[in-house]
C-alpha cells in the first residue's frame, strides 16, 4: 500500500520514517504517543531496511543477520563450540601424529572412552571444521548487514538536519525547558551560542531559532568496532588458506640440509650446541640430572634457484640469511619463522650403506647409500634394480595387523622395495628392509619377505657403513600472513570502543515562539552532563535555571 511520507514541513521522508528527518516531526500515531513521553532517538527515527513492510525472501534474509538477537546467538554458540575444543588437544598441536588411526589410538590411549567419542564427533578439529567456520562466516554478515542496516539511514538523517526542530520533536526530548524569552532576545542568543562554543559545540542560527552539536564522531564508534571485527573475522578465516598460513616441524642432523615443505626454501643445519646445568647451578633436588641451559641451532636458510621441482637434478640453493636459532629467537626472513622447537640428544641413524647378498653364491653387490630422512626412488646394485616403494620411520602394526609409522623420527625405520633381476618375476619381488639389527629381530624380517627371503638380503657388512648423529634439532617452520590484519582489526576495534566510550553525541535545539522560549537537548550517553552543559551555559546568558529542572523524563507521567 503507498503510504505518504511527506512531512507537513516539505520534506520527502523515505518509507518508514517514523521522524521527519528534517524537522523531527512525528510522523506516525505510535511515535505520536504521549505528547509528554520523550521520543525514541536511537537512530533518530530514520526508516531501516530490515522493518520494510511485506518483504520479500532477500528482506528476511536481511532481516535474519539484521537482527541482534540473532548476533548474539551466533557468538553464544560460537563461544560454546570454542569452549569445546580446549577440553583435550587438538589433533594440530601433535607433532608424530598423522592418520586418522594415530589420533583415535592417542585419544583411546590417554581419555579412555570420552577421547574416543570426542575424536570420533569431530571435536579434535573443531577450529578447522566447517560448522565453527560456518559460524564465523555468519558472524561476519550480520556484523556487515547490521551495520549497512543502521550507519546509511543515520548518516542520512545526521547531514540533513534542519536548524528550526519541530515543536512536538523539542518538547520530547531527554532534557528540556519552556520559560519567557529573556528581555533582549538576540543578545541572549549571542550569549548562549558562546558559551556553547567554549564547551566545544559547533553553534548554527537561523533567524531566532538555534541548534549546537558536538562530537558527531562518536555516533559512528560502534560502527568502526564493527568494522575492526569483520577485518579480525576476515584474518582469522584467511589462516585457513595455505599461502597464509604454515605450521611444520623439519628435523635437521648437523650438516643436513632439509626443504621447508610447500617452499621453495632450503635450510641447513650448520652445527648444533647444547649446554647443560652445572650440579653448582642446580637446587639439590635436581642436582646430578642433565638439564640444558641452552641449545640453538646455527643455521642457513637457501632460497632454490634452479631445478626446485625436478627430482632427477639437485636444485640450486642460493643462501639468503645465517641466524643462530634459540628458544625465542627465531630466524627470519620475509614472512618466514623458525623456531627452536626441540633436540633429540641421543645418536639418531641418518643413513647407512647396505649390500644386497645373493645368499645361494654369496655374491655381493653394492653398497648402495640409503638415507633415512631422503631417500632415492631407485638404486642400482649389481644385476639387480631396488625400487622404493613406501617407507616408515618408526615401523609398527595398528590393530589389523597393517604397517603404520608411529612418528616422523626414524626410531625404527623400515624400508620397502621392489626387486627386479634375475631368478625374479618380470614384475620384481616386494622386500621389506630394517637397517637396525635391533628391528630385524623384532619385526622378523624374513619371516615378513617370505620366498625372497631365501634368495637375497640386504645388509651392511660392518658399522663403517652406518651414520649416526649426535644431536637431530627440530626446527618449527611458521608463515602467519594474517597476523598483521588481525592486529590492525583489534586496533582498529579498540579505536572504536574509545569513540563511542569517552566522547558522547550532544544536540541542543531552542526556538522562540510568540514570547516562550523552548529548548530541547539530546545525548546518547551522560543524561546528566548534558543537564548540566545546558544549566550552565544558560546560566551564565543571563538566564539562571537549576539542572534537575530541565529532566523531561522526571516530569513525564
Amino acid at each position: 500500500m503507498f503510504s505518504n511520507t511527506k512531512c507537513e514541513c516539505g520534506h520527502q521522508n523515505h518509507a518508514g520514517t517514523v521522524l521527519c528527518e528534517s524537522c523531527g516531526k512525528p510522523l506516525t500515531e505510535e511515535w505520536a504517543g504521549n505528547p509528554e513521553t520523550p521520543l525514541e532517538m536511537r537512530y533518530d527515527g530514520v526508516a531501516r531496511r530490515s522493518q520494510k513492510a511485506n518483504p520479500d525472501l532477500l528482506d528476511r534474509v536481511w532481516n535474519f543477520f539484521s537482527s541482534v538477537k540473532v548476533a548474539v546467538w551466533l557468538i553464544v554458540l560460537t563461544l560454546i563450540g570454542a569452549s569445546l575444543g580446549t577440553i583435550y588437544p587438538q589433533e594440530n598441536t601433535f607433532l608424530n601424529l598423522q592418520t586418522y588411526q594415530e589420533f583415535h589410538d592417542y585419544y583411546k590411549e590417554h581419555y579412555g572412552t570420552a577421547g574416543v567419542v570426542y575424536h570420533a564427533l569431530g571435536l579434535s578439529r573443531v577450529y578447522s571444521s566447517w560448522w565453527f567456520i560456518g559460524l564465523l562466516v555468519m558472524i561476519g554478515t550480520s556484523l556487515v548487514i547490521c551495520s549497512l542496516d543502521r550507519v546509511l539511514p543515520l548518516y542520512r538523517a545526521l547531514s540533513k538536519q534542519q536548524i528550526r526542530k519541530h515543536m512536538q520533536f523539542i518538547s520530547r526530548q531527554q532534557v528540556t525547558y519552556s520559560g519567557p524569552e529573556p528581555v533582549n532576545k538576540e543578545a541572549w542568543l549571542d550569549s548562549f551560542g558562546k558559551e556553547l562554543k567554549r564547551k566545544r559545540y559547533k553553534v548554527w542560527r537561523d533567524g531566532d531559532a538555534l541548534m549546537a552539536e558536538k562530537n558527531r564522531f562518536s555516533r559512528w564508534g560502534p560502527y568502526i568496532n564493527h568494522i575492526g571485527l569483520i577485518i579480525f573475522l576476515l584474518a582469522v578465516l584467511g589462516r585457513n588458506v595455505p599461502a597464509w598460513n604454515m605450521d611444520q616441524y623439519v628435523s635437521l642432523d648437523e650438516g643436513e640440509t632439509e626443504q621447508i615443505p610447500g617452499t621453495n626454501y632450503f635450510v641447513k643445519n650448520e652445527k648444533f650446541t647444547v649446554e647443560y646445568y652445572t650440579d653448582a647451578e642446580l637446587p639439590p633436588t635436581l642436582k646430578g640430572t642433565e638439564r640444558p641451559k641452552l641449545f640453538e641451532t646455527k643455521a642457513t636458510l637457501y632460497v632454490c634457484t634452479e631445478s626446485c621441482d625436478d627430482p632427477s637434478k639437485d636444485p640450486v640453493l642460493s643462501p639468503v640469511k645465517t641466524h643462530d636459532i634459540r628458544v625465542n629467537h627465531p630466524l627470519s626472513y620475509k614472512g618466514l619463522k623458525l623456531y627452536q622447537y626441540d633436540y633429540t640428544p641421543k645418536p639418531k641413524l641418518v643413513s647407512v650403506s647396505p649390500m644386497l647378498v645373493d645368499k645361494k653364491t654369496g655374491e655381493q653387490y653394492g653398497p648402495f647409500t640409503l638415507s633415512m630422512r631422503n631417500p632415492a626412488l631407485t638404486y642400482r646394485a649389481g644385476p639387480y634394480t631396488l625400487t622404493l616403494k613406501d617407507k616408515f620411520m618408526d615401523f609398527g602394526l595398528d590393530d589389523q595387523g597393517r604397517p603404520m609409522t608411529k612418528s616422523r623420527e626414524p626410531n625404527a625405520p623400515a624400508f620397502v622395495f621392489i626387486i627386479q633381476g634375475p631368478d625374479l618375476p618380470e614384475t620384481g619381488e616386494t622386500y621389506i628392509y630394517f637397517p637396525q639389527q635391533i628391528d630385524k629381530v623384532k619385526f622378523r624380517q624374513d619371516v615378513l619377505n617370505k620366498a625372497i627371503a631365501d634368495k637375497l638380503d640386504i645388509r651392511v657388512p660392518s658399522m663403517s657403513g652406518v651414520v649416526l648423529s649426535e644431536n637431530t634439532s627440530t626446527l618449527n617452520v611458521r608463515v602467519d600472513r594474517a597476523m598483521p590484519f588481525i592486529w590492525t582489526g583489534a586496533a582498529i576495534f579498540m579505536i572504536g570502543v574509545a569513540m563511542g566510550l569517552y566522547w558522547h553525541h550532544r544536540r541542543i535545539w531552542l526556538r522562540f515562539d510568540d514570547g516562550v522560549l523552548s529548548l530541547g537537548a539530546h545525548t546518547n550517553k551522560n543524561n546528566y552532563g548534558l543537564r548540566m552543559e545546558v544549566a550552565a551555559a544558560m546560566t551564565k546568558a543571563g538566564l539562571p535555571v537549576s539542572d534537575k529542572s530541565l529532566d523531561n523524563r522526571r516530569k513525564s507521567p
